[in-house]
């Protein structure tokens, strides 16, 4: 496997302007199943395996669940933000310098823990979004852009099975 499929095992995310009610909902299946697959995947994971990058200069799998955890916590503030405010503009975060941060030494239950109950609180938001809701939007400065919540959701779909691929190419 080269350089680029280790870093995109599921391929480059490709956004678009606009997405069907199906693949809306398939988004969301991805958000209610990921915590379940997350555990599953590092189920009877070593020592070993945890501190063990799944590319030549990429996190260990113990950083990409830390990860996970602090992503999905920005997106379901991003979505409440969303929710109660006009275009808010959203709050970019070194992702490289949270992974140097001493917290993403802890066990993954903390994190995997989190990743549940973020999803929970996530699942509930979006099951009381009305189709006009997926369209409001957010400014992000750094892609100096607005987007929808339809595109945040596929967005996180695909952060969902980017890192899980990840994963899989250290766990097997």
């Amino acid at each position: 496997m080269d350089l680029e499929q280790l870093k995109y095992p599921v391929g480059k995310h490709q956004s678009k302007e606009e997405y069907t009610l199906l693949e809306v909902e398939t988004f969301i299946n991805t958000i209610r199943l990921f915590p379940s697959a997350l555990k599953n995947a590092v189920l009877n994971i070593s020592e070993e395996q945890l501190n063990t990058q799944y590319r030549p200069e990429g996190w260990t799998v113990r950083q990409v669940i830390h990860h996970l955890a602090d992503s999905h916590m920005n997106a379901l503030l991003r979505f409440k933000m969303v929710l109660t405010e006009d275009n808010p503009t959203v709050n970019p975060y070194d992702e490289a310098a949270f992974a140097r941060l001493n917290d993403y030494n802890l066990p993954l239950e903390p994190s995997l823990n989190i990743i549940e109950s973020i999803h929970q609180k996530w699942l509930f938001i979006l099951s009381g979004m009305k189709p006009d809701d997926f369209m409001k939007t957010y400014f992000h400065p750094q892609h100096q852009l607005s987007f929808t919540l339809q595109q945040a959701l596929a967005t996180y779909d695909w952060h969902c099975r980017h890192h899980l691929a990840h994963i899989s190419l250290v766990v097997g």
